[in-house]
């Protein structure tokens, strides 16, 4: 299931150190003990306007690797103009590098929610650009791209974009506050801006697992916080439950735990039954005879050898979830689905894990290793109308996972863009933020 975007959207091999940022687990019964390591003091707040808020000035800070010194520092906010953080990259031998990060003024910001009433309730953070864009081979077929945004000595969050295949928008960096994490967004293999487009060969779930790893070490980074919504939170609990030494909190949204009951209800007529518009035309591609499973009905299309077929079945596929993703439906989003590129990749790896069951061992199998991951704070956030990840398996995780706050959004379907969503969502990387600043 897709992560729905959020509003708007220069490598370096340079990396600042840091040492490894305190816990914000549980201590497992049998290993108590005292944790005493604090983070250095927190940065000044960001200065806020209505609705939105924006990096304040604050003096730069510089991070020594050697013979290298990172320094980050935001430029201040001017009346009718913009400004922009620069990240200044200095090492001995090699000239400064500027990787800018533009703000939009105060007044102009404020001119922009007059218009979308919308941006004010969700009150998400100022768009800030990436310092450092790169690509991570992870196979012999695939590449990855990563970036990274915010505070480079910051705490480190990873981004785990929803479908699969469904990909990161600049929109995503907004729930974190960019003064406090150092923010790492990837693209899955197939998805976005990886390559090979498309492409379904070595992708499983546990490959994407295993790349998550990879990106870690590649960005040395000991331990981060981990967000992931719709398909992004399937991917998040198999990584944590795999790593959760490496794990430092988690935010989930719009639980999808891939069992036979999830598929059945969106893919097999369930739905159906709320928005009988916009099923009739995913249905109508498939002849009835073929009708007794659409996914593998589609999937046999997703994988023609006629380029023109798998188009048409990508994007019949992809706008029967962009039609269903919000409580209201939302046209930008819908327009997706019309996009042959998205629409391609979208389809065809989300077909593909759907045929292989999520390359799950068991239907229950996330449920089932909750324990591995019972220790770590965690925030769940669920809207009580989503059509594409029904609630039953937000609550299914609730109960079998107490410890994690669960959040019940009354007013709100899928989408991580819907406003009630988007609130909890940013309140629930704060709640971690203050807890790590203690």
């Amino acid at each position: 299931m897709i992560i729905g975007r959020l509003p708007h959207a220069l490598a370096s091999p340079l990396r600042a150190h840091r040492p490894t940022p305190p816990r914000l687990s549980r201590t497992p019964p049998g290993n108590r003990r005292l944790l005493t390591s604090r983070p250095p003091p927190p940065p000044p707040r960001a200065t806020a306007i209505p609705g939105l808020i924006h990096p304040a000035r604050r003096p730069r800070r510089a991070a020594h690797t050697g013979s290298r010194v990172l320094t980050w520092f935001p430029a201040p906010l001017s009346a009718g103009g913009r400004g922009s953080g620069r990240l200044h990259l200095l090492a001995e031998g090699t000239r400064r590098r500027r990787c800018r990060a533009s703000v939009s003024s105060a007044p102009a910001a404020a001119e922009r929610m007059e218009m979308d009433p919308s941006e004010v309730k969700k009150g998400l953070y100022a768009q800030v650009e990436p310092y450092d864009t790169g690509s991570l081979k992870v196979s012999d077929v695939h590449t990855i791209y990563y970036e990274q945004s915010g505070n480079p000595q910051g705490h480190p969050v990873v981004f785990l974009h929803g479908g699969p295949g469904a990909g990161t928008s600049p929109g995503n960096r907004r729930v974190f506050d960019p003064e406090f994490y150092r923010i790492v967004l990837f693209d899955q293999r197939g998805a976005g801006r990886s390559t090979p487009h498309a492409c379904l060969e070595q992708n499983t779930t546990w490959d994407l697992v295993a790349d998550i790893e990879k990106l870690r070490e590649h960005l040395d980074i000991p331990e981060w916080q981990v967000f992931g919504g719709s398909w992004g939170s399937t991917l998040a609990l198999a990584y944590s439950q795999t790593h959760p030494d490496k794990v430092t909190g988690i935010v989930l949204r719009g639980i999808f735990l891939l069992r036979k009951k999830e598929l059945d209800w969106f893919y097999e007529g369930g739905a159906a039954a709320i928005f009988p518009d916009a099923w009739e035309p995913f249905r109508d591609f498939i002849p009835e005879e073929e009708r007794n499973c659409f996914i593998a009905a589609y999937s046999k299309r997703l994988t023609s050898s006629d380029p023109t077929i798998q188009i048409e079945a990508a994007k019949r596929w992809t706008m029967w979830e962009m039609m269903t993703a919000h409580l209201i439906q939302n046209n930008d989003n819908i327009k997706r689905g019309e996009d042959d590129k998205f629409s391609l990749a979208f389809a065809r790896i989300e077909n593909h894990y759907f045929v292989n069951k999520g390359f799950l061992p068991s239907d229950s199998y996330l449920l089932d290793n909750v324990d591995k991951i019972r220790h770590i704070k965690a925030f769940i956030v669920q809207g009580r109308y989503d059509v594409c990840c029904p609630m039953m398996s937000a609550w299914d995780l609730h109960k079998a996972w107490p410890e994690a706050e669960f959040k019940v959004v009354p007013d709100a379907g899928h989408s991580a863009n819907e406003v009630g969503i988007a609130s909890e969502l940013k309140s629930a990387t704060e709640k971690l933020r203050d807890m790590l600043r203690k």
